[in-house]
Parts: C-alpha cells; structure tokens; sequence
C-alpha cells in the first residue's frame, strides 16, 4: 500500500512539474507566499491560466489557498516541497536536447 502511495504523489509531483507554467508558479512559491494576481503578473500569464494552474496544483496536493478577508494567497502545502524544489535545481543533468525539446514534452524518451 505505501509503494502505491509513494507513486501516486511522485506522479502528481511530476505532472505539476511536466508544465512550464506549473513549475515556474512552484519555484516562485518556494520563497514565499503569494497573491495571484503577483503570480500572474509575475510569470507573465493572464489571471484566468494562472487560476487554471492553480487548481491543478491544488488538486496535486501541492499548493494551498490561504484565506485573508476577500482575497486568497498561495503557499507551497509544504516546506518540504520548496526543499525538494531546490534539490532538483542542485542537480546536474546531461539532457540531449533533440530527445526532450522544450516545446514538445509529450515525446520526452
């Protein structure tokens, strides 16, 4: 049963991460909380798909919507997300660039 569950969360990790949009929104969470209306603005997208983003995120279990009066603001769920983030960024990887082009991730090897 835990190796079921172990898959199922690194596979959601993963489908947050497999989107550009998705892992720059986790990366920029991972200094701090934020509005999203700063997110948008931020990473260069419209309200409504960083809304979008936001509740795949959500639904990943990955972000959590933190409400102030009128206005909700966005945190990593964990701590240990942004620690995770930031192991991922230490690695050091040899990609062959015509296997995984950066405008097409469905035919990744």
């Amino acid at each position: 049963m835990e190796t079921l569950l172990h898959r199922d969360a690194l596979t959601r990790f993963g489908h947050a991460l497999s989107d550009p949009t998705r892992t720059q929104i986790l990366l920029s969470l991972r200094t701090g909380p934020a509005y999203p209306s700063e997110l948008a603005e931020a990473i260069g997208v419209s309200r409504q798909i960083l809304s979008n983003h936001l509740a795949c995120l959500r639904g990943c279990g990955l972000v959590v919507a933190v409400p102030e009066g009128r206005r909700s603001r966005y945190e990593l769920a964990d701590r240990r997300i942004g620690h995770a983030l930031d192991d991922l960024l230490g690695l050091v990887l040899a990609v062959d660039p015509a296997c995984c082009p950066a405008t097409d991730t469905e035919e990744c090897c």
